[in-house]
């Protein structure tokens, strides 16, 4: 470990509280974790700004705090594609798989290859991965840079396999559906009419008081709102 990665360690430490830990294990998080608020990471985020070997040397500890902080900082556009496949293969939980990875991976130069390639892996939190990544490549691509053909037969894959699916792959391929309706226009009205032919996805929330959204309820508010359509510059929070 650097000495930079040290000190950012130690400083993490110093900030978690043991009821912030108990809500991230409820989320499926494991120790190693100090039980950093979000808010916290952001402000250690502001100061450092990026710095990808950091981000590296922070993922490397396997402590959750650290690898979400990583993800924060690193320099999308030099993770190779090594990189992102160590970084799936260590992820060990939906909030790394589905957030920092996933975030990272699609703001790089490798979303889409990288997406494709896991979202067909025997492991749920890798697949989970894969599709987490792909819905955040549509809601950072333009359009015309996606391939509407390639899309609708990803969607009709969803439509008839996603009740076969583990849980936390059954919940991003129902977030695929809503990024697809929401930030691909040539598709919105077939990811409307799917969701529907799908019905309420079940997903295991565990101990938590999160729901599963409704695509085709999220994807009409977005379009009642005048929302489609609109990309974001960053997918990362």
């Amino acid at each position: 470990m650097s000495a930079a990665c040290e000190a950012i360690v130690k400083e993490l430490e110093a900030l978690g509280s043991e009821g912030y830990r108990r809500v991230l294990r409820r989320h499926g998080v494991r120790d190693p974790l100090f039980g950093v608020k979000i808010g916290e990471l952001k402000k250690i985020q502001k100061r450092i700004k990026r710095d990808h070997q950091l981000a590296l040397d922070l993922y490397a500890t396997g402590i959750y705090d650290a690898m979400y902080l990583a993800g924060l900082i690193a320099d999308d556009k030099k993770m190779t594609k090594r990189d992102l496949q160590r970084w799936v293969d260590e992820a060990y939980c939906p909030a790394i798989a589905e957030s920092t990875v996933a975030w990272v991976t699609s703001e790089g130069d490798h979303g889409l290859a990288m997406a494709l390639k896991w979202m067909d892996s025997r492991k749920p939190v890798v697949a989970a991965a894969g599709w987490a990544t792909l819905s955040c490549v549509l809601a950072l691509t333009t359009d015309d840079q996606l391939d509407a053909k390639q899309l609708k037969k990803l969607l009709e894959h969803v439509e008839k396999t996603i009740a076969d699916q583990p849980s936390e792959v059954r919940s991003t391929m129902n977030r695929f559906v809503i990024a697809l309706g929401s930030y691909f226009k040539p598709l919105t009205a077939q990811a409307i009419a799917a969701a529907k032919r799908i019905g309420k996805v079940s997903v295991d929330v565990g101990d938590t008081a999160c729901k599963v959204p409704s695509a085709a309820e999220y994807i009409n508010k977005a379009k009642s709102r005048g929302a489609i359509g609109a990309k974001r510059k960053t997918v990362k929070c």
